[in-house]
C-alpha cells in the first residue's frame, strides 16, 4: 500500500470486534458459573414466558420454582433478578430451558402438581397457597372458602395472596371477595382481568348472577347446589337455575352441596 493511501476494508479484527455485540446465549452466565465450579444449588435460573397477561419471568431451582413476576411497568429482566434476590437470597440467571412441568401448567392453567418452593413463606401463608392452587381453571373461589380449605382466618388469606411468590402459577387471579368483586392482590393492573378472560370466566355474567341474589347456584334437576362458576354450575340451563343467597337457604330448599367445588355450607 502506497503512502497515504487508506485501507478500504474493515481492519483485521473486524469480525471479531463486531461478534462481542452480539447477544449472548441465554444461559451463557450459567455455562461460566459451571465451568468455575460454582455448586448448582447456591443460584436459580429462570426464563420470560408468554402469557395471556403479558410476559412471565419465571425463576427456578433444582427441584421447584422459585417464584414469578410479570413484566408490566418496569420490572425488565434486570429488575427481576433483583427481586428475586431479595425474596430468597440467591441470585438468577438467565437459562434457555424452563422448570419441567411450566410450559403445559401455563397452557392448560393446571399447575396444581407443578412443584412450587414455599418454605420461606410463614405457615399459614403456605396453606392459603396451597388451597388458591385447589381453584380449577375457569372457576372462582370467594374467600371464605379459601379460609376453610387452609384453616385460616379472611384476613390471613387476604395477607397470603398478598405474599403470593408465584403469581399466574398460583392463581390468584381466581379469588373473589365474598361479594363476589375481585380480589387481585399481587397483580399489576388488568393482569388478573386478562388472565381470567384467557380461563373463559364471563365476569359480567358473575355480576348479574349477583344481582339475582345467586351467591350459590343450584339446579331444579338434580338438587345440587354450587359455586356459579363451577363447571357443573355452567351446565344448568336458564329455566333450571335457582339463586341462594346462602348455603343455608339451599339446604332448606332441599338441596345438598356440589361435591366437585364444595361451596361454604354454614
Amino acid at each position: 500500500m502506497r503512502s497515504g493511501q487508506h485501507a478500504s476494508g474493515p481492519p483485521a479484527d473486524g469480525p471479531m470486534l463486531a461478534g462481542l455485540a452480539e447477544q449472548a446465549p441465554a444461559d451463557f452466565g450459567v455455562r461460566v458459573l459451571r465451568m468455575a465450579g460454582i455448586p448448582r444449588e447456591v443460584y436459580d435460573v429462570y426464563v420470560r414466558l408468554d402469557t395471556a397477561a403479558g410476559g412471565l419471568f419465571v425463576a427456578s431451582g433444582q427441584e421447584a420454582v422459585t417464584g414469578t413476576a410479570l413484566d408490566a411497568g418496569e420490572l425488565d429482566a434486570t429488575a427481576f433478578e433483583e427481586l428475586h434476590r431479595g425474596r430468597t437470597g440467591r441470585s438468577a440467571l438467565p437459562t434457555a430451558r424452563p422448570f419441567p412441568g411450566v410450559v403445559p401448567a401455563l397452557r392448560t392453567g393446571r399447575a396444581r402438581r407443578l412443584r412450587i418452593d414455599l418454605s420461606p413463606l410463614d405457615p399459614v401463608d403456605q396453606d392459603v397457597l396451597e388451597a388458591v392452587r385447589a381453584i380449577p381453571a375457569g372457576q372462582l373461589r370467594p374467600i371464605g372458602w379459601i379460609a376453610r380449605e387452609a384453616g385460616a382466618a379472611p384476613d390471613e388469606v387476604l395477607v397470603g395472596l398478598a405474599h403470593n411468590p408465584a403469581t399466574v402459577l398460583i392463581p390468584g387471579h381466581r379469588a373473589v371477595y365474598d361479594d363476589g368483586t375481585p380480589c387481585d392482590l399481587a397483580h399489576p393492573p388488568g393482569a388478573a382481568e386478562a388472565l381470567r378472560a384467557a380461563e373463559g370466566v364471563d365476569m359480567r355474567r358473575v355480576a348479574e348472577l349477583r344481582r339475582r341474589g345467586a351467591v350459590f347456584l343450584g339446579s331444579d334437576t338434580t338438587r345440587i347446589y354450587c359455586h356459579p362458576t363451577c363447571a357443573h354450575a355452567r351446565r344448568i340451563t336458564r329455566p333450571h337455575q335457582v339463586p341462594f343467597r346462602t348455603a343455608r337457604e339451599a339446604g332448606r330448599a332441599g338441596y345438598r352441596a356440589c361435591k366437585s367445588c364444595r361451596p361454604v355450607t354454614v
